[in-house]
């Protein structure tokens, strides 16, 4: 029998002879390797974290205790010692297991996550509502070095320097985030790595003092002095400046010194930041050597890490990729900005060829928008690539910074509509809605990959935010005899016929010829509008389509509330017109995590369904 198979349920592991510790951690990562080699899902984070897990779950006692997860992407080995093992069988597929802590799976998982830098915030929740209800369990936030660049967990720090009682956060150090980590932060955390010897220093001072007469009054005057100690010995000690206790660092793969050190966290009476240092991607070479690569990877061969299946054709961030260097090479004003997803937004390349016009600002998007905010009042052409669901975290920016003062900013909205297996937290549903509310901001969606190429070209002259959404996946290349001039708020008309029109919005299109063609065979007339701009509408196509059509439709992969559908609406009602509407979207929900085609089924908006549909209101 296996040790892995001794652990049934949480707290199994604390009846493990500690002997057998190192066993459990190997055969915890063959599993990893072994079933996301075949899913897909995120390797290189858990596979850093195995020991630093374990020792979590040997310290605390579950679902008493809560542990909130940063991000949770490396809350996997969680998942198997707290009885989730078969689970991985379906992991991050339809029905099957989230890829991060869900609370309606396991009464372990104590709070949701999915984006960065929430867990201390939540956690001092945790932490004050335990207080307020007189309970006494212990509550632990687990956050990376990358996410600390995120300006939410300095917030949260900085009010957790306030609590008498115990709240322990582990700062689990691996020098990455998705991508090597940048700034000032990641510099103060390498001086932290070497101050073992001012722990073991003022331990041994404090112990001496002990001992001796007058030693409290010795104390004292040392305590007068601490500052200037530690600023001596740990460059900033900005943890214990903010009234936060310091702890560490520890090797996180060292299971009996971090189960001692979170013994010791336990008894602090404050807010306490263990320091862990782990290498991602620990135990599988091609993931300790191509870290970036295996943060979230497809199915991959065991023996040499490459993909089970190759990618054969570009997908819509290559296209983005190529296309801002080409724009970068005519235009001198061009910058571009990331946040810490340099090579998941394409930048990697533009990096490599203008690297004195490329920003990596870290996990910190509202500042990333704010930043581009002030290039573009200073004369330069910012590009912001990012993805839809982390963009949402910056409105107050975008609405403040760059907006009211209407300012030149391109976002490159990355992932945009339905992604798949990574769930609620990672679907961009809502962009087209809470971009198209802001005035001033031109909106637009591509249909294929040469128009991303083209609206890139376009948004790069334009004197007012603009923001471009696309999705993940392979870039649709059909439709190549359609590429006309863009102009400003203009739809581009692909098929005119009769009886029912469809406006299609970016990658809908594609979904819009299919049900083009279903209604053809069931004798149906279709036109079809590529929409090319969701903020402003094309008053003109839409009043054109009410005028010969019985049936408008609108496709988007957007929420129908405040999407395109209602503006569309908007316009309709303006022409006089009874022509009918009819909105596919997504209502009003969260989509979990799935396949995009099985999603699409799921929210109806496969051509099957659509077609149906349209039918149905014809008939009727």
């Amino acid at each position: 029998m296996s040790v892995l198979d001794m652990i049934e349920k949480e707290n199994d592991i604390k009846r493990l002879d500690p002997r057998l510790w190192p066993q459990l951690a190997q055969e915890i990562r063959e599993f990893l390797i072994e079933h996301i080699s075949r899913t897909g899902g995120h390797l290189a984070s858990n596979l850093g974290a195995v020991e630093l897990t374990m020792a979590l779950h040997l310290v605390l006692n579950f679902p008493e205790d809560k542990l909130i997860w940063d991000v949770g992407h490396q809350s996997y080995t969680h998942k198997i010692l707290t009885g989730r093992k078969a689970g991985f069988e379906h992991l991050r597929q339809y029905g099957g297991m989230s890829g991060f802590p869900k609370r309606t799976e396991s009464d372990c998982d104590c709070f949701d996550t999915g984006h960065s830098s929430t867990s201390v915030s939540a956690g001092l929740g945790f932490a004050r509502a335990r207080d307020l209800r007189g309970e006494s369990y212990h509550v632990v936030s687990v956050i990376g070095d990358g996410a600390l660049t995120g300006g939410l967990a300095w917030e949260a720090l900085n009010n957790a320097s306030d609590l008498k009682t115990n709240f322990m956060i582990v700062l689990n150090d691996n020098k990455m985030s998705i991508s090597e980590n940048v700034g000032g932060l990641s510099k103060h955390l390498a001086s932290l790595r070497t101050a073992r010897d001012y722990q073991e220093f003022k331990s041994d001072v404090h112990s001496s003092l002990e001992r001796r007469p007058y030693g409290d009054r010795v104390a004292r005057r040392i305590h007068k002095m601490k500052s200037s100690l530690k600023q001596l010995l740990i460059p900033g000690m900005i943890f214990e400046n903010m009234g936060v206790t310091y702890l560490g660092p520890v090797n996180g793969h060292n299971l009996t010194d971090m189960v001692q050190i979170f013994q010791e966290a336990k008894k602090v009476s404050g807010a306490v930041v263990v320091h862990v240092q782990t290498d991602k991607g620990r135990g599988y070479l091609p993931a300790e050597l191509n870290p970036d690569r295996f943060h979230g990877t497809g199915p991959f061969v065991v023996e040499t890490g490459q993909p089970v299946k190759a990618k054969e054709k570009p997908d819509y961030t290559d296209v983005f990729s190529a296309a801002l260097c080409r724009v970068a090479a005519k235009q001198e004003d061009i910058v571009a900005i990331t946040a810490a997803m340099a090579d998941g937004t394409g930048l990697k390349r533009f990096r490599s060829q203008y690297p004195e016009r490329f920003f990596d600002v870290g996990i910190a998007e509202g500042h990333a928008v704010t930043f581009a905010a002030g290039m573009a009042a200073a004369g330069l052409h910012p590009v912001f690539a990012v993805y839809s669901s982390f963009l949402q975290r910056a409105f107050d920016e975008l609405v403040h910074d760059v907006c009211i003062q209407n300012l030149p900013v391109i976002f490159a909205v990355d992932r945009a509509g339905l992604v798949g297996a990574d769930g609620e937290t990672h679907q961009g549903i809502m962009d087209l809605s809470y971009l198209s509310l802001m005035p001033n901001m031109t909106v637009m969606a591509p249909k294929n990959k040469w128009e991303l190429a083209d609206m890139l070209w376009f948004a790069s002259r334009w004197q007012g935010p603009v923001a471009i959404r696309y999705p993940r996946g392979q870039a649709y290349d059909g439709l190549k005899e359609f590429r006309s001039r863009i102009e400003y708020g203009r739809s581009e008309w692909l098929y005119e016929e009769s009886e029912t029109v469809i406006f299609a919005v970016g990658n809908m299109v594609q979904q819009a010829m299919k049900v083009r063609e279903l209604l053809h065979q069931k004798g149906r007339s279709c036109s079809l509008v590529n929409a090319r701009f969701v903020k402003p509408v094309d008053a003109d196509a839409v009043k054109k389509a009410a005028q010969s059509h019985r049936l408008i439709v609108t496709m988007e992969e957007n929420l129908l509330h405040g999407g395109y559908g209602d503006a569309v609406g908007e316009c309709l009602e303006k022409t006089g017109q009874d022509t009918r509407l009819l909105c596919f979207g997504i209502e009003d929900q969260f989509v979990p995590h799935g396949s995009v085609s099985e999603l699409h089924a799921q929210l109806r908006l496969d051509p099957e369904s659509v077609a149906a549909k349209i039918e149905e209101v014809l008939l009727g």
